[in-house]
Parts: C-alpha cells; sequence; structure tokens
C-alpha cells in the first residue's frame, strides 16, 4: 500500500520479478487496500506510514479483521525513534526504510511470511524502547498544536475546557523538558511519538 503511483509500481515490478513472491494486488488509499485484502486474502501487507485517507499503523491495526491471515510490515521513509514502536503495536510484523536493498526486501517478506519479525535497519531496534512520557491525552493535544490548532480549537475538538487543554500542554512541554510549545512538537515529532 503507497500512495505514490511510481513508488508502489516500482515495489511491485521489483517483487514481481522474485521467486517465490506473488503480487497479488496494489492500492493507493487504505479503503481499497482493506477491500483487496477481503477479496484477495494477502499473506503479506506492505504499508507506507504516510497515507493520503488512514494513517498506515491504524490500517495495521485493523487489516487483520479484513484478512486474518495477513501479516503487515511497514516500508516508509521514516526513521524516526518511536514509529517501530508504533508500528509494532499496530500489530506489523516487519518495519523496512524505503532505502533498502531490493535483497533486504525479499528477505523481510519471506521472513515475515514464515512468521518472523523484522526490523531493518538494526539501529531502529534500538527506537522499541523508546517509550513517550506523555499520558494519551498529551499525545492528543499534542497532535493536535502539531497541526496548527490552538488551544480554543483542540478544547472544542475535543470537548475539554480551555484550561484543562492549557494544563495538558504545559505538562506535555514540561515532561518533555522543552522551552515552548514549538520545541514540544518538534520533539515529539523526531521521536515519533505524534
Amino acid at each position: 500500500m503507497e500512495d505514490m503511483e511510481v513508488v508502489r509500481a516500482g515495489f511491485v515490478a521489483l517483487l514481481e520479478g522474485e521467486f517465490g513472491i506473488e503480487v497479488v494486488g496494489q492500492a493507493s488509499e487504505a479503503a481499497e487496500a482493506l477491500s483487496l485484502a477481503e477479496r484477495t486474502a494477502p499473506d503479506i501487507a506492505l504499508l507506507d506510514i504516510d497515507l493520503p485517507d488512514m494513517d498506515g499503523l491504524e490500517l495495521a491495526r485493523v487489516l487483520p479483521a479484513r484478512a486474518p491471515n495477513c501479516r503487515t510490515v511497514m516500508l516508509t521513509a521514516l526513521d524516526r525513534p518511536g514509529h517501530v514502536k508504533r508500528a509494532l503495536d499496530a500489530g506489523a510484523s516487519g518495519y523496512l526504510l524505503k532505502s533498502v536493498s531490493l535483497k533486504v526486501l525479499t528477505e523481510a517478506v519471506r521472513a515475515v511470511a514464515g512468521g518472523g519479525r523484522v526490523i531493518e535497519p538494526r539501529e531502529l531496534v534500538d527506537s522499541v524502547g523508546s517509550v513517550s512520557p506523555l499520558t494519551a491525552r498529551e499525545t492528543e493535544v499534542l497532535g493536535l498544536a502539531a497541526n496548527g490548532l490552538d488551544a480554543r480549537a483542540i478544547a472544542a475538538d475535543l470537548f475539554l475546557g480551555i484550561g484543562t487543554v492549557r494544563n495538558r500542554l504545559s505538562s506535555a512541554v514540561g515532561k518533555l523538558h522543552a522551552r515552548t510549545l514549538v520545541d514540544a512538537v518538534r520533539i515529539a515529532e523526531r521521536q515519533g511519538w505524534i
């Protein structure tokens, strides 16, 4: 599942040329991927994190309901610490950067199809232990702030008091040892927590 057609076509062409690997479909949007997975029952789904209609991590979380035997591998350009943990928490069995070689990609697909787990490059394994100090609500309000919403808009969006939102944002800034809200957003994004 890749939203950029040229990139997706390239991966399909590469994988179709590999012995023992059959590409049963490709999709550019999550809804299309879910429908396709339900019809074709793939063994593996390669998913990007950045998708236009649904976060790839959320897609990894809901895909088993449509294709119970399908295992997921995140294939992404996002190498920030924290993304690997979030992917594994979402049920992914693999995490690869798009810069991997064809050999690494095919070995990973085969390993995950055989029940294994693959994280590449190996330095990303360390990020699995990168645990956010933020609560779920702090993460939620910080994520909305990162999208440009001010405290009043966040409060309206989440049906909270503006004081509660300000307290959570302040708490997030403190927990991340940031100087400002902008710094807190930058730190949380770099760590893959939002």
